[in-house]
């Protein structure tokens, strides 16, 4: 349990900005082992957004409480996803060629195909959110949050890094079938969940919506990488959370 403790640990100072009291004592194998952990770190920042959104929407309206609760996701991450989203745009839209995109995809430079994805992408998740009620916004983006670091994970099991370094190296390799399993159970925990709050429908909806996402995000990249990278991981995630939402809308 101490080991399974210390990856959560990583799997958080990974993904967040949270600080946490104690180092939890990296390893490569704890590292590799981390991505069990992303829906449950996806669900504690859903649960911040969430927490943030309620605040703000008991004195203002819900347009601007979504603005707050998603600033306050990028702001808990650090914008590692966004920063993921943006590069991957800016390698596919301006790389010829593999290699030129995976050198693009490397500048820390943001791009017009970067800057246009992230407008996009952050309008959709505003305007959608605010098209819902205020109780059923609540639990959307801890589902989301959730569901949409699921989606990443499922990348890392059914597809391989192209990249010698960068940042998703370290947990490349190492997801388990063990692992896997422990991220598939808190995916499968949260939909379970989803009917005492909502109905069950606008759960398939929302799924079918994060699948649509996931699988054309992937469409987006692997044929010209042949692979993930890490930034893709990030753009996965966003334009799965993305579609969970505009799932949800179909059924509203």
């Amino acid at each position: 349990m101490k080991h399974e403790f210390a990856k959560l640990a990583l799997a958080i100072q990974f993904l967040t900005r949270i600080p946490l009291p104690v180092e939890p004592g990296y390893t490569p194998e704890r590292m590799a082992g981390t991505p069990a952990y992303y829906p449950l770190v996806g669900a504690l920042v859903g649960a911040v957004c969430s927490g943030v959104f309620w605040l703000a929407s008991l004195g203002l309206p819900v347009f601007v409480s979504v603005l707050l609760a998603l600033g306050a996701g990028i702001l808990l991450t650090g914008a590692f996803h966004e920063d993921g989203l943006a590069d991957t745009f800016d390698g596919i839209g301006g790389g010829l060629t593999r290699e030129k995109s995976l050198a693009i995809m490397k500048d820390s430079r943001i791009g017009t195909y970067g800057t246009a994805a992230l407008v996009v992408i952050l309008l959709l998740k505003t305007a959608a959110l605010a098209a819902m009620s205020v109780g059923m916004i609540a639990i959307v983006l801890i589902v989301g949050q959730a569901l949409s670091r699921l989606s990443a994970v499922l990348v890392i099991a059914t597809s391989r890094y192209v990249r010698d370094e960068g940042t998703g190296k370290p947990v490349a390799t190492g997801l388990s079938l063990a692992g896997l399993s422990v991220a598939c159970l808190t995916g499968a925990l949260v939909i379970s969940l989803w009917p005492l709050l909502q109905p069950f429908p606008a759960m398939l909806c929302g799924l079918a919506g994060l699948m649509s996402g996931h699988v054309l995000m992937r469409l987006v990249f692997e044929p010209k990488l042949g692979g993930y990278t890490g930034d893709t991981l990030g753009a996965v995630q966003q334009v799965s959370e993305t579609g969970f939402y505009l799932g949800l809308l179909v059924w509203l």
